[in-house]
């Protein structure tokens, strides 16, 4: 099983580096395809957008496809299917024309005022987070050639036996790194299978755009931090004249890669905050449940990670602040409340403070968000709790019809920046510092 689907992108990564030497254009099927296509962008060195098909379905048997269509007009069509099913050119524009809509709907929010990256005379790989029936793909497929993709390739962490007789003549390659059996659907080969939202395949195509293409590029290298008797792994990425540096602790059940706190830290890395995305607990200790909600050993570890990022020639003279997720804040409040000065502001997004140390909301002394979901009412209600017993500046800020991890259309985004002017407004600034 992969972790979740940076791993899975990762591993799909390895298989397609035979690609690499062909200037290709990697394209994620939104939504879950997205942080697939994202690692093997990276990977590759290679452009990434996404590519967003309608299956025009016979009107009255819509599971069956007599075409689709894809941006800038493009249009397939299965004539056999078409005249079998005895349909007119109106009924066929009928269909186009309510699918285009949805298409034209659900495109906007990815890419923003950006252009459609060209495909005219490209090698394209098209990448999913697994392959089911393969309908989608073979669209895809089909709606790349229409741009002008000269070759294409899908590649999927998993899917079935046949996924490449499924797709062969319309892809020309086919790459699947496993094929279970039985196989009964793509979430079986993940352990965090967690709905990707629209927000965050906007998050990873905006941070995409920034990266060179055609050379080594990796806004997120990976470090090590020594923390006692084990090694942590993080994911550190610094801007350019970077304002301060956050450390992100997440929360039980994630990771660094979790999606949710990794769309934030785009957010901040594009208003010039670095980020480090932290896990706490080494891969042979975040399956033990007692070590998953020890707050003391997590803010430990979290101490740790602060004293390294202080030495480190990358960050070393950065202001520090902390974003907590869920059980994540807890730790955070507490290496809050024990490093004092060092630590200029905290935010917390559906945070447990009433799992911080005894006594440690009381010594926090950093300015502190409490971003809560109005939809989260136990949540909320251990939230305001924590503000009514804190005694630094600290706000609490409710998300409204958004749940414990703000799934919700435009949920995140309002997280994000709350948590960027929160850290703004709180880091010092060159004249702040000159103010003393």
């Amino acid at each position: 099983m992969y972790a979740d689907r940076i791993e899975a992108g990762r591993e799909l990564a390895d298989s397609l580096q035979f690609l690499a030497v062909h200037d290709p254009v990697v394209l994620g099927l939104p939504r879950g395809g997205v942080p697939v296509a994202d690692e093997v962008a990276k990977a590759l060195h290679a452009p990434l957008d996404v590519i967003v098909v309608r299956k025009l379905g016979v009107p009255y048997q819509p599971e069956l496809a007599m075409g689709a269509i894809g941006e800038g007009g493009v249009r397939v069509v299965d004539d056999d299917v078409v005249r079998m099913a005895g349909l007119t050119d109106a009924d066929l524009a009928e269909v186009e024309h309510r699918e285009r809509a949805e298409l034209e709907r659900r495109v906007r929010p990815f890419r923003g005022d950006r252009e459609r990256v060209s495909l005219a005379g490209r090698t394209v790989i098209i990448v999913d987070d697994g392959i089911a029936t393969g309908s989608t793909a073979r669209a895809a497929c089909r709606v790349a050639r229409a741009l002008g993709a000269s070759r294409v390739v899908v590649a999927a962490p998993v899917g079935p036996a046949e996924a490449a007789s499924r797709l062969i003549p319309d892809a020309d390659d086919v790459v699947c790194l496993e094929e279970p059996v039985p196989y009964f659907a793509v979430g079986q080969a993940y352990r965090d299978f967690t709905q990707t939202t629209d927000d965050e395949v906007a998050s990873v195509l905006a941070r995409a755009a920034l990266r060179p293409t055609g050379a080594p590029a990796d806004l997120d290298p990976e470090v090590e931090i020594p923390a006692g008797r084990v090694t942590l792994a993080g994911s550190l990425a610094v801007p350019d004249q970077a304002t301060g540096l956050v450390l992100f602790a997440h929360g039980s059940g994630s990771s660094r890669h979790s999606p949710r706190n990794r769309f934030v830290a785009a957010v901040l890395n594009a208003r010039g905050i670095a980020t480090l995305l932290l896990d706490l607990l080494t891969p042979g200790e975040e399956h033990d449940r007692r070590l998953v909600f020890d707050i003391e050993l997590l803010a430990e570890r979290l101490g740790f990670a602060t004293r390294w990022a202080r030495q480190d020639e990358t960050t070393a003279g950065l202001p520090l602040a902390y974003f907590g997720a869920s059980t994540g804040a807890g730790a955070a409040l507490t290496a809050a409340a024990q490093e004092q000065e060092g630590v200029v502001a905290v935010v917390s997004r559906g945070g447990r403070p009433d799992l911080a140390g005894a006594g440690a909301l009381e010594r926090v002394t950093a300015p502190t968000l409490l971003i809560v979901g109005g939809n989260d009412p136990e949540v909320l209600d251990l939230n305001r709790l924590a503000l009514s017993r804190m005694r630094c500046p600290t706000r609490l800020e409710v998300v409204p019809d958004a749940g414990h991890l703000f799934e919700e259309p435009g949920a995140l985004e309002t997280v994000a920046q709350l948590a960027a002017g929160w850290f703004e407004q709180h880091l010092p600034t060159a004249d702040r510092l000159a103010a003393g």
